[in-house]
């Protein structure tokens, strides 16, 4: 997320865009609840930040996204710098497979007025042990296949996790022939390197399916 970027969120807001306000009955903002209550990344694993980091700590990822709707990019979020890297796990929770998608990566993607979404690409791998990584194909020239490529919609926790209440980018393990994974990592697939908001910007990682 580079300067220009994070002036036209804002520039968006002093235009009068209208955020839709989650009616939550829990507060998703208290770490216990962010980060145990819901079907959201508990732990990150590891980092290694790239070129042009430096926005933002390593715990706004866990938890549920901040986005307020799909025309404000969250600002509560992690840049992992040019070909940074970040892995998550969900435990006690373990991701699996069921109907559709099984998790939604947040990225802090937004829709601008004229209806261009800024998007920036981070390819997606999930690993059963942590050791052994099966990588989601994904074109960063046109984003196919990667995160980052779709804006956020308000969270509400009182409501099932889903592409269509919530927005983010699905990814379903059947893609890569896993039945359940424990571990998902995300590098940075782009070329902003404007510092210290370079690269792929997590919010969060949320699991659709697990037990």
């Amino acid at each position: 997320m580079d300067q220009a970027r994070a002036g036209l969120i804002l520039a968006l807001i002093a235009c009068g865009a209208e955020p839709v306000q989650p009616t939550p009955t829990v507060d998703a903002g208290e770490p216990e609840v962010r980060r145990l209550d819901l079907p959201f990344a508990t732990a990150v694993e590891s980092t290694e930040l790239g070129e042009g980091a430096g926005f933002g700590e390593e715990d706004v990822v866990l938890g549920p996204p901040r986005a307020r709707s799909e025309h404000q990019g969250s600002m509560d979020v992690l840049s992992l710098g040019h070909g940074g890297e970040i892995v998550l796990s969900f435990a006690p929770r373990v991701i699996v497979d069921g109907e559709g998608d099984d998790l939604i990566v947040f990225e802090n993607a937004f829709l601008a007025q004229n209806g261009e979404v800024f998007a920036e690409p981070g390819s997606v791998a999930l690993s059963e042990d942590g050791t052994t990584w099966h990588a989601f194909d994904c074109d960063p020239d046109n984003g196919e296949g990667c995160a980052g490529q779709s804006p956020s919609k308000a969270f509400d926790p009182t409501q099932p996790l889903s592409i269509e209440r919530c927005g983010g980018d699905g990814f379903d393990l059947a893609e890569l022939g896993l039945t359940e994974a424990r571990f998902v990592k995300i590098t940075d697939r782009g070329s902003d390197r404007t510092a210290p908001s370079a690269g792929f910007d997590l919010d969060a990682v949320g699991l659709i399916h697990h037990r």
